[in-house]
C-alpha cells in the first residue's frame, strides 16, 4: 500500500543480523534481458516486513509509523540449482518432493513468518542490504501477521497493476517483455490464455 512506498523511499541500510520477518508481496514483474547474462528470463519479487523495524514518514501532512520492508528478485523457476527454489527449501525446512514441486503456487508464501539474514555489502561508496537467507521461524516465537495490506500481482491476469503497488516496482513491470507486448495491441485485448501454472 501507500506504507510501502513511502517507506521505500528511504531506503537507509538495515544492520547485518537476524529478523522476524512477514511475507507481504507476491510480484510478477515480468520477463527482462540480462546483459551480464546475455539472455531474458521471467522474474518475480518476494517483499517481507520487518516488525521490529520501524520506519517514520509523512503522509498527507500526517506522521505515520510502519514496518521496514525489503525484497529480493528472484528467476521464477524451482529447478535444483534455482535460488527461488533454494531459499523456500530453507525457509520451510526441508526438500520439496517431486509432487510438491509440481503442486507449488508461490502465492503460498504471502503472509507466511520466517526468519531472514540481512548481510550489507558496500559498493561505489553505496551500502546496500541484502538477504542472505531465509530460515524457518524460531521455535516458541510467535506468528505475526503483516501489518500491510498484502500484495499480489501477476501478468498473466492481465497489465492493470493495481495502484497499490509501490512505484520503483510498478516502473520494472512496465519495462517487461509481457507488459510492452500487450499495451502494443489494440485496445489492451487480452492475449490467449495460458493454462500453465505462472510459477
Amino acid at each position: 500500500m501507500g506504507l510501502i512506498a513511502s517507506a521505500e523511499k528511504k531506503r537507509e541500510p538495515i544492520n547485518d543480523g537476524v529478523y522476524h520477518s512477514v511475507c507481504i508481496g507476491v510480484i510478477d514483474i515480468g520477463t527482462h534481458y540480462d546483459e551480464k547474462f546475455g539472455k531474458s528470463s521471467h522474474k518475480a519479487l518476494l517483499m517481507w516486513e520487518i516488525p521490529e523495524l520501524l520506519i517514520k514518514f509523512e503522509k498527507d501532512g500526517v506522521e505515520k509509523e510502519a514496518p521496514r520492508v525489503i525484497s529480493k528478485k528472484y528467476t521464477l523457476s524451482l529447478g535444483e540449482k534455482a535460488n527461488l527454489r533454494k531459499d523456500l527449501q530453507s525457509w520451510r525446512g526441508r526438500a520439496f518432493t517431486d509432487e510438491e514441486l509440481r503442486s507449488f503456487d508461490l502465492l503460498n508464501v504471502l503472509g507466511k513468518n520466517c526468519m531472514l539474514q540481512i548481510i550489507n555489502t558496500t559498493k561505489d561508496g553505496r551500502t546496500y542490504s541484502n538477504i542472505a537467507s531465509v530460515m524457518p521461524l524460531y521455535k516458541g516465537v510467535d506468528i505475526l501477521k503483516p501489518v500491510a495490506e498484502p500484495l499480489y500481482f501477476s501478468l498473466s491476469d492481465g497489465v492493470d497493476i493495481p495502484i497499490s503497488i509501490p512505484a520503483w516496482i510498478r516502473d520494472i513491470i512496465t519495462k517487461s517483455q509481457e507488459y510492452q507486448d500487450r499495451v502494443s495491441t489494440t485496445d489492451h485485448v487480452e492475449p490467449p490464455v495460458d493454462d500453465a501454472p505462472p510459477f
